[in-house]
């Protein structure tokens, strides 16, 4: 095995790119947008070619790197082929194959809540627990299952979709999954923004939410913990709703932890505070005293968790 390897992960907004050597160590990372525009026909492009401007400016050769593991918002299965992936416009195809062919390279590519959960178990939150659910708070919300026996991937690359779990049966917007009342309608950056709005537009009280061109959750949360009414309710509903979701896989699962990661957990507290206040309610009782705890590794676990996936790949070969 050659000395070095790629962790990517896929976001909706970016993708985080990290160098590692052969033993886990992460010598240098950095970002590039991206750009989903044209059912996301650049993204696999443009990772190629940032992999390969870097590589010739820092004078590494092919043959220093064994390959890239690659985490993807959507189910990938053992062969590399994703299920679509809807927050990029991806249908159904190889994202294995297309990547060696971009890059020469081995590649590796699963789900992203995996590789985050990965990650996490590998070097952060959930270090030396035996079993673990992750949580990604992102664009969308993805979910990632670490059991006894290794990350629990199911059928099609499926499993840990806890971002399209049914919560309300109420709702009448489509999900991008094409249900309804999905989880990640209204706890994940998206929601939480669409959620502000239409509190915004059905209340008539004053709310500083008002004065923002541009919502963004990092204000939503920064409002109410000032108080604001509009940005507390906000906050209650994210909470209540994936409370009841996490209690639902709580109650099936019983991990000894439960990571919350992704760019809407660096709120910090105020995240955990809205979902703990709901999530035992939904909780068989001999498990609500399972943690709720903030992810380790910030925005940089689903890289970690996709060099260490693809490092134990090649390990078996």
């Amino acid at each position: 095995m050659s000395k070095y390897v790629w962790g990517v992960d896929v976001g909706g907004t970016f993708i985080k790119l990290g160098l590692f050597t052969d033993e886990g160590e992460c010598i240098d990372h950095f970002e590039i947008p991206t750009i989903i525009e044209d059912k996301g026909s650049r993204i696999l492009p443009d990772i190629a070619a940032a992999i390969k401007d870097y590589m010739d400016k820092n004078h590494y050769a092919r043959e220093d790197v064994s390959g890239i593991g690659l985490a993807v918002p959507g189910p990938v299965d053992s062969e590399g082929i994703i299920t679509k992936a809807v927050n990029l416009g991806w249908g159904v195809f190889n994202i294995n194959k297309e990547m060696e062919e971009l890059t020469g390279l081995k590649v590796f590519a699963i789900n992203d809540a995996d590789a985050a959960a990965a990650g996490e178990i590998w070097q952060g939150a959930a270090k030396g627990e035996k079993s673990a659910v992750m949580i990604t708070l992102g664009t969308g919300i993805g979910g990632g299952i670490f059991l006894e026996n290794g990350l629990l991937i199911g059928r099609k690359g499926s499993a840990g979709e806890i971002g399209h779990i049914p919560v309300n049966d109420g709702e009448t917007v489509v999900c991008k999954c094409g249900n309804k009342g999905c989880v990640e309608q209204y706890s994940s950056a998206r929601g939480i923004i669409r959620v502000a709005k239409l509190l915004l537009e059905e209340s008539n009280k004053p709310s500083k939410l008002r004065d923002y061109e541009e919502i963004t959750p990092r204000e939503v949360f920064a409002l109410a913990e000032e108080g604001d009414a509009i940005a507390l309710e906000v906050v209650d509903r994210f909470g209540y709703y994936l409370g009841k979701a996490i209690g639902i896989i709580i109650s099936i699962i019983a991990p000894e932890v439960v990571v919350i990661g992704g760019g809407v957990s660096k709120a910090g507290k105020i995240v955990l505070d809205a979902i703990e206040k709901y999530y035992k309610d939904y909780t068989f009782h001999a498990s609500r005293d399972v943690p709720l705890v903030l992810a380790k590794l910030d925005n940089r676990a689903g890289m970690y968790g996709a060099a260490k996936i693809l490092l134990d790949e090649l390990k078996k070969n």
